[in-house]
């Protein structure tokens, strides 16, 4: 039995989930389940980012309280666990006393490196992105991504010495398989060719008061970043060395999943960070695209944001699970919109997974005398690989092209003629049906876990189930969910 460490990066808590959060969720979900399924140990992490410049002024702009907002906010993305069918994740804020203690600690560490240093700096700070950038980062002066001109500030901070880790870096980024997809890793190794500067890691509490204290230094607090990239050994303990550290950052194989935006911050800033603090390096990080719609980034603004929370409401669990692995590319900017929600919702839910097993399991309780006795059988060769790669995508492919196939031959053979005419030789091939229909909801157990015990439960007593995916034929219509 292996030891397995699996997280997903933490989401600011100043707006309600998004569905590109959703996906991240789900993908590693997906992969707990199916490591547990195999016998391994796995301890799943989750939780949210509360600190931080964006934090605070949403929470001046909403009129509260900025920790009565970020209480508000972490309610909102814990109700993902459930949502989304999520099987024992933990969940941690960067609020939790465990983790601004760590936090306090790694700076400690870095220091007594040599790796922190003070000085005064001038520069352009993005508030959207929590950063200092320069010209080159911008487009006619704006931030590309928040379309809003940087504040221009002067003031003391403490920085990282990230230029001493260049060699170090690329050194761990020569390892195939530390970063994936593999095109990532070498834009990496092209980044950190091309030169690292250090980093700023603290601002002035003058100015920004909502973040954890520098050890020593009450008139700074740590940047955002170096606060929330701790949370992933926070969460197991450390600094207590021994424990759920040992046993599954030391000893474990660790996978971090995160969006392509986090490619710097994951595998640079915090790779360095631990090697600064003497601890080891991540296995594995992976990283999905973008969900757009319409073509269009989602935001606020344009109204276009697709809210998880919302979609589970209208579709349930399952369906949003189906929707994020199959149709969205787990490597690849992907594009929703709800009208194509709907259609695939219909199309391979109500019409396909849900209709075949109506037409199979209405057969087998009125023609067989018993429940089909099942042997549990190996995953193909070609499923399981797809999950080990993380092609979630072609792992539900694989599953509905034999949903397809079973659905053509009941029309082909036609058992419920048969059976009428020679019982035996039609209960045979309604058993064959069940058989198939098992082996489909054993593929579906780590995808979509509600509809596979749904299945696997319906069959063990031989009757037909309630309907899976009920038609919905007004929910685009009348604007639900919203968005």
């Amino acid at each position: 039995m292996a030891s397995r460490y699996l997280t997903t990066t933490l989401p600011y808590v100043n707006a309600d989930p998004h569905v590109g959060f959703a996906l991240e969720l789900v993908q590693a979900d997906t992969l707990a389940r199916a490591w547990r399924a195999r016998g391994d140990d796995v301890f799943f992490n989750t939780g949210v980012d509360e600190h931080g410049q964006k934090i605070f002024e949403a929470a001046a702009k909403a009129g509260q309280e900025v920790q009565a907002y970020v209480d508000h906010y972490a309610g909102e993305f814990r109700k993902l666990e459930d949502a989304l069918g999520l099987d024992r994740p933990t969940f941690i804020r960067t609020t939790d006393a465990k983790h601004i203690e760590a936090a306090q600690e790694l700076w400690r560490r870095c220091a007594a490196a040599g790796d922190i240093y003070a000085k005064e700096y001038e520069g352009l700070y993005c508030v959207g992105h929590e950063a200092f950038v320069t010209e080159k980062d911008l487009a006619d002066g704006k931030c590309p991504d928040h379309g809003v001109a940087p504040q221009k500030l002067k003031e003391k901070n403490y920085f990282f010495n990230f230029k001493k880790y260049a060699p170090y870096l690329l050194e761990m980024l020569a390892r195939p398989g530390v970063v994936l997809p593999e095109w990532r890793r070498q834009e990496l190794i092209a980044f950190v060719e091309g030169g690292l500067e250090d980093f700023s890691i603290s601002r002035e509490a003058a100015r920004l008061s909502w973040g954890i204290p520098v050890p020593g230094d009450d008139s700074q607090v740590m940047y955002v970043w170096f606060d929330a990239l701790t949370n992933y050994i926070s969460t197991l303990g450390w600094p207590n060395e021994d424990g759920d550290f040992k046993k599954y950052w030391v000893e474990g194989e660790t996978l971090q999943v995160a969006g392509k935006d986090q490619l710097r911050f994951q595998s640079l800033v915090f790779q360095a960070m631990l090697k600064s603090a003497g601890l080891p390096p991540t296995h594995t990080v992976f990283y999905h695209g973008f969900i757009t719609s319409a073509g269009k980034k989602m935001s606020k603004s344009l109204g276009n944001v697709i809210n998880p929370l919302d979609l589970v409401a209208t579709y349930g669990t399952d369906a949003v699970r189906y929707i994020l692995l199959r149709h969205v590319s787990p490597v690849e900017d992907s594009d929703l919109t709800m009208e194509a929600i709907h259609e695939h919702y219909t199309a391979h839910l109500t019409n396909g997974l849900g209709n075949l097993v109506a037409r199979v399991m209405t057969l087998a309780a009125a023609n067989l005398p018993a429940p089909v006795t099942i042997k549990n059988e190996a995953a193909p060769a070609e499923y399981t690989t797809a999950l080990n790669v993380f092609e979630f995508n072609k792992a539900m492919d694989l599953i509905w092209t034999n949903i397809t196939a079973t659905d053509e031959r009941i029309t082909r053979e036609k058992p419920f003629a048969v059976v009428k005419e020679d019982a035996a030789k039609g209960q045979e091939m309604i058993a064959k049906l069940v058989r198939e229909l098992h082996a489909i909801a054993a593929l579906l157990a780590p995808l979509m876990p509600e509809t596979s015990t749904k299945i696997l439960a319906a069959i063990k007593e031989n009757k037909k189930p309630e309907n899976l995916f009920p038609r919905l034929a007004e929910a685009v219509s009348k604007g639900s969910p919203r968005i």
